[in-house]
């Protein structure tokens, strides 16, 4: 006869607790159960080591059992086996503080998914799915009786002696009706394969057909055996993924065939890897990959997957590694981190502050090595590597001091420099009058060549500060290094990027400007063109629009979030328009008594000033062109 009894609980009834709380993390429920019984496994082969019970002869493997027409899943092992003692230690006994605290405890969203395990919850998580849900166990230990648990959902259970003819233990979920889906072999293997693809002991769902060798030798025409379809176990997962093993008895090839395990539909190779293996303060093993970034930020925090022994956990890992490192693409597994405490509590513990700075440096230190060992190799890939050390220097201080040994400034001719290199380059030439080293840069060397020429005219080496991130680290960098800063070749005339003692001398006079700077004005819409006069080379521009760097570099690094008040976003673009009163124009202008040909000169300057800039749009580019080819078919 079966034993009656009540599970020690001092809520009224815990499940509907459970179902409430967990219910969009209601798949968690077969990783949870799974979990325990690939734990079971391990437990039978190290008694088995041990000697306490009997040797292992078989492949160890737990089993995923769909029965549509029962409308049950079990999930079988050939573990270790519970008695009924132990039934009533690990099933039974379960004790919380009462349902109010619990609800009040864990009513904010980041528990939902903590509240398993915390408590020792994995096994009950199977009454989110289940009506009921039956043990059959039978221990490994000689002598043992088989025994089955049964509860349907409330405080009540049974428990009783049954035969069982292989020792281990069938969790069966009868399952309920609003959760049905778990019955479909498509949507259990995707669970599967979400979070146990790496579990340690062979999990099998269901069978798959593979064409062998004719068991009783049968040939075909040519003598050859034949080939039979055969139905052999579905094993889902890998037991021993590329982390878990050596890097020295991986190869190059190794990490990217884990890789494509990894991201099954990334098509693109990673530039290279990082494989963590730390067993002293803490324990932390993992592959961290370098995807290719180019100039893109990929802000999809969900590349790095979070293991716990080899069992996922999440692919939420912000607070558990550096926010640059979310970048990269991989694997960190460690029992050391707590993993069922909600997110704010993440950010407070030790262990996980000590390993994210531990990764943080292993990141640097690989780049430094790669740096030193092959430089050529390291300057090749930098364009697919600067976003990301970028944004590891803006949010990470100890890395930025590190990554000082390996950040490259490029410039306009492709020629790749450290800090030091650069500033033995510029030497003198780059200093202003104020012993300031000024570095131009440029966000794109093509659209902005004539800036560049004029700069690079001059002796000056201009620098290529592109993507998201440009604004900045220029700023970044002018806090590290005071004695230097940057100017984007656009912010002003070329004579006075790098400010100097010496200034020529202008063919115009204050009366002559102010004659022209009416003229000028007019020929340029709206109020976002502010004109002013400058001496400059006979042969420079004789219009040259430039946009403050101050208010450039803010509105830029507000874009992409902070560095700059919200005004600075809502604001217009503004521009200042040098003229070269120098010029050949600034004469004929001045000299050209008709005012409508005068207007005419000054309009087709601005446009063609502003076209040359890609500020002359929509209308008015069209009817600039239009009047050019007008003036051809007159030539």
């Amino acid at each position: 006869m079966a034993q009656q009894g009540t599970i020690n609980v001092t809520t009224d009834n815990i499940f509907p607790i459970i179902k409430k709380f967990l219910y969009s993390d209601q798949e968690i429920f077969l990783r949870e159960l799974v979990s325990n019984a690939v734990d079971a496994t391990q437990k039978r082969t190290m008694l088995a080591q041990l000697g306490e019970i009997a040797e292992i002869t078989d492949t160890p493997q737990v089993e995923v059992v769909l029965d549509e027409k029962a409308g049950t899943l079990t999930v079988r092992d050939a573990g270790i086996g519970m008695t009924a003692e132990e039934i009533e230690k690990y099933i039974n006994q379960i004790a919380f503080s009462g349902a109010t605290e619990f609800l009040e405890k864990y009513k904010d969203a980041d528990a939902k998914q903590a509240i398993i395990g915390h408590f020792g919850l994995g096994f009950y998580s199977a009454f989110m799915v289940a009506k009921q849900v039956d043990i059959a166990t039978l221990s490994q230990r000689e002598g043992s009786q088989a025994v089955k648990w049964s509860c349907d959902g409330s405080p009540n259970f049974s428990l009783e002696d049954v035969s069982k003819d292989t020792a281990g233990t069938d969790i069966v979920l009868h399952i309920s009706d609003d959760a049905k889906e778990y019955l479909e072999q498509g949507r259990i293997r995707e669970i599967l394969n979400t979070y146990c693809k790496f579990m340690p002991v062979e999990i099998v769902q269901g069978t798959k057909s593979e064409y062998v060798d004719d068991p009783e030798g049968a040939t075909d025409e040519d003598g050859k055996v034949k080939k039979v379809s055969v139905d052999v176990p579905f094993v889902v997962n890998k037991t021993e993924p590329a982390w878990t093993k050596k890097p020295a008895d991986l190869s190059d090839e190794d990490y990217k065939e884990f890789y494509r395990d990894l991201y099954p539909m990334n098509f693109e190779d990673p530039l290279f890897h990082i494989h963590l293996n730390v067993d002293f303060p803490f324990n932390l093993t993992g592959i961290l990959y370098f995807p290719k970034l180019k100039k893109q930020m990929d802000l999809q925090k969900n590349r790095i997957h979070l293991y716990s022994n080899q069992v996922f956990i999440t692919d939420n890992v912000e607070n558990i590694v550096p926010d640059f490192l979310t970048l990269l693409h991989g694997v960190i597994d460690s029992p050391d981190i707590p993993l069922n405490v909600s997110r704010s509590y993440l950010q407070e513990d030790a262990n996980v502050k000590k390993i994210s700075g531990h990764i943080s440096k292993k990141v640097s230190d690989k780049l430094a090595q790669m740096f030193k060992k092959d430089r050529e190799a390291f300057e090749a890939q930098w364009d697919d590597l600067r976003v990301f050390v970028e944004y590891g220097m803006l949010t990470d201080e100890k890395f930025a001091e590190r990554a000082q040994k390996f950040f490259l400034y490029k410039d306009t001719t492709g020629k790749c420099h450290t800090h030091e290199e650069l500033m033995a380059v510029v030497g003198e030439t780059q200093k202003d009058k104020h012993g300031k080293v000024i570095l131009p840069y440029t966000p794109n060397a093509s659209l902005q060549h004539s800036y560049v020429k004029e700069a690079t005219d001059r002796g000056y080496t201009v620098l290529v500060m592109d993507g998201p991130l440009a604004a900045h680290v220029v700023g970044k960098l002018e806090q590290t290094h005071t004695d230097l800063q940057f100017k984007r070749v656009d912010a002003d005339i070329a004579d006075k990027l790098i400010e100097k003692d010496e200034e020529l001398s202008s063919a115009l006079d204050e009366k002559q400007e102010e004659t022209l700077k009416p003229v000028l004005e007019g020929a340029f819409p709206g109020e976002s063109y502010k004109v002013k006069f400058a001496p400059m080379s006979p042969t420079a521009a004789p219009l040259v629009i430039t946009q403050s760097e101050f208010m450039r570099r803010m509105k830029e690094q507000q874009a992409v979030g902070g560095g700059g008040f919200q005004m600075f976003g809502d604001m217009p673009d503004s521009y200042d328009v040098t003229v070269n009163a120098n010029h050949p124009l600034a004469s004929a202008l001045l000299n050209e008594a008709d005012e409508a040909k005068r207007a005419s000169m000054a309009k087709r300057a601005a446009n063609l000033a502003r076209l040359s800039q890609g500020l002359l749009e929509g209308e008015e580019l069209t009817a600039f062109i239009a009047e050019g080819f007008a003036q051809l078919e007159q030539a």
